[in-house]
């Protein structure tokens, strides 16, 4: 294979995310599509301890694969093919996931599928990363460290498939069930706590930060897939509150997505490119690998409720005046106050500075929530998004000067590398005579 698809190119300091870890994510979007959809179909503190669950495990499958890209190239040589054997894992995966804490049908691949999955994904993972360090003995002695949490995971991911079945008393193979996925959890993001920085290599910030900026805009992207979807939006005449609701979900979303990626995200891009060494390494760690995976909690949550609240207000029985009920408006509100709240602990990582506008937006949602549950769906809709585009406007105004500062340091990089990018590219015109000027 290697011989007629070419060897696996190493990653250089300065690369960027190449189209085909994009493909590669692609899975991610029905994964996290099925989780929401899951948990919506049957919301209740055990289904909402499974949903995170799966999802932490799902995310450590992704944060290892991105610990492969930052030192071979998964679009270059023989390397593709391995990955679409992951993908294929990973899709599997994620279409078990609605059986992973059940007793599955006769025929059913249930639990089994997902262990199963999860050892083929860690797998290619293990041969990607020993093909990467072959030559670097303090790599190799990096994968050696991280064979005991491989093994110890996947044995609990296989106990929780197997040894469930075998006990008769329903609820108690539920909370052995139950108590092998929390180990695997565990096992997982302590290992990386307790084994420090030494794993966390990054060739390449630039690449690190891209790679986990693109996966958090395609789970807000899923965000408003599964509001749409679950809502049936599509499957119902459209009234003006539906409109109207669709035109809020979007705009706070939006302002979700501003208050990451107009100043802090590109601020902690160039904290990562400035740190060196063993701070960089923990820093890709504690900001990006931990710190991400609460917002994304973050934004499945707000899907649900903002869901619910969605078809409340479409439904010809509710519409717009009802008030939407059960947990719906305390997850709409709480997945926005976790993905605000762990934004914030990021910007203290990365930056070291947090804002009184992060600090009164927690405070407006937290004493929010009861008056949104006591409001008609689609005012307690429209209170959430005054709130996020508040806060997007306030910090637009006090931080002016910061942000400005930012921005110009931001267009100034990328049209020097743009620009540098033109020079090299010119020199395939160098011995072709422009037709009607004769000059290259």
């Amino acid at each position: 294979m290697k011989g007629r698809l070419g060897p696996a190119v190493p990653v250089a300091p300065g690369a960027r995310v190449d189209r085909f870890e994009i493909f590669f994510d692609l899975v991610f979007v029905i994964s996290f599509f099925i989780i929401t959809r899951a948990t919506a179909a049957n919301i209740s503190g055990r289904t909402l301890l499974h949903a995170m669950l799966v999802l932490a495990v799902l995310w450590w499958c992704w944060v290892v694969h991105s610990m492969v890209a930052t030192r071979v190239r998964l679009g270059e040589g023989y390397v593709p093919v391995l990955t679409v054997v992951a993908m294929a894992a990973l899709f599997c995966f994620a279409l078990a996931l609605p059986q992973a804490f059940g007793e599955p049908p006769e025929g059913a691949a249930g639990p089994m599928a997902v262990a199963g999955s999860y050892v083929v994904i860690r797998a290619v993972h293990v041969v990607l990363f020993r093909r990467a360090v072959r030559d670097n003995p303090a790599g190799r002695r990096q994968l050696l460290r991280s064979t005991p949490e491989l093994a110890a995971s996947s044995a609990l991911l296989l106990a929780a498939a197997l040894i469930p079945p075998q006990i008769d008393d329903p609820g108690r193979a539920a909370i052995i069930r139950d108590g092998l996925w929390i180990a695997v959890v565990l096992v997982q993001y302590g290992t990386g706590i307790v084994a420090g920085a030494w794993g966390w290599g990054v060739t390449s910030a630039e690449h690190w930060t891209e790679r986990y900026d693109l996966i958090l805009i395609i789970a807000l992207g899923e965000s408003i897939i599964s509001v749409g979807v679950g809502g049936n939006l599509l499957g119902k005449p459209v009234t003006w509150g539906a409109v109207v609701a669709a035109t809020l979900g979007i705009v706070f979303t939006a302002a979700l997505w501003w208050a990451h990626f107009d100043l802090i995200g590109p601020a902690a891009r160039i904290a990562l490119h400035a740190a060196v060494g063993r701070p960089r390494r923990a820093m890709a760690r504690d900001a990006y690998a931990y710190l991400y995976l609460p917002m994304i909690a973050g934004i499945i949550l707000f899907a649900i409720g903002s869901e619910q609240v969605v078809h409340t207000i479409t439904d010809p029985a509710g519409g717009p005046g009802e008030r939407a009920h059960g947990p719906a408006v305390p997850m709409l509100f709480g997945g926005v106050f976790c993905y605000l709240a762990t934004n914030m602990l990021f910007q203290l990582r990365t930056l070291h500075t947090l804002t009184w506008t992060r600090v009164g937006v927690l405070i407006a949602l937290a004493a929010g929530t009861p008056i949104a549950e006591r409001l008609p769906a689609l005012a307690a809709l429209g209170l959430l998004t005054a709130t996020c585009v508040g806060l997007v406007a306030v910090e637009a105004v006090v931080l002016a000067d910061s942000r400005h500062a930012l921005r110009k340091v931001v267009i100034d990089e990328r049209t020097s590398h743009e620009a540098s990018e033109a020079a090299w590219r010119a020199r395939w015109h160098e011995d072709q005579p422009d037709e009607g000027t004769g000059q290259a």
